[in-house]
């Protein structure tokens, strides 16, 4: 059933979320700082030297964006699929919250205020039960 055929992105922004992830990411971003700051009286502080740091991280930001949003993504839709493994393999559990991602607003809130209720009626028997 595993079919682990990877697009090219895929696999690099699977690679590139979890090495810049790492500490070693951290510490060369902050040793990247570091150096720019230290040129600053090479570079007069110049509006040149400036502007090197502020592209330099407008680019990696906008870029790890969207690597970001894809590994949210993925990890997401991986944990529905498991979620709703395990609704629909637990016998009495209600098959209707399977696909609960797909649902518009209005109709999640529905469900959401049900099951609120049903929580609120357990508390309710269970401080009932203790002062018994």
């Amino acid at each position: 059933m595993k079919s682990h055929k990877k697009t090219y992105f895929s696999a690099f922004a699977k690679f590139t979320s979890r090495a810049t992830g790492k500490p070693a990411a951290f510490c060369l971003a902050g040793l990247t700082i570091l150096i720019w700051a230290c040129l600053g009286p090479v570079f007069k502080f110049s509006d040149t030297w400036q502007l090197v740091i502020n592209t330099g991280t407008t680019i990696v930001t906008f870029l790890m964006v969207f690597l970001i949003q894809n590994s949210q993504n993925r990890d997401s839709e991986a944990m529905q699929v498991k979620l709703d493994e395990l609704i629909r393999a637990l016998a009495g559990a209600q098959n209707e919250l399977l696909d609960l991602e797909d649902l518009e607003e209005e109709e999640l809130d529905k469900v959401r205020a049900k099951y609120g209720a049903l929580a609120e009626k357990a508390r309710v028997a269970l401080e009932n039960k203790g002062e018994e």
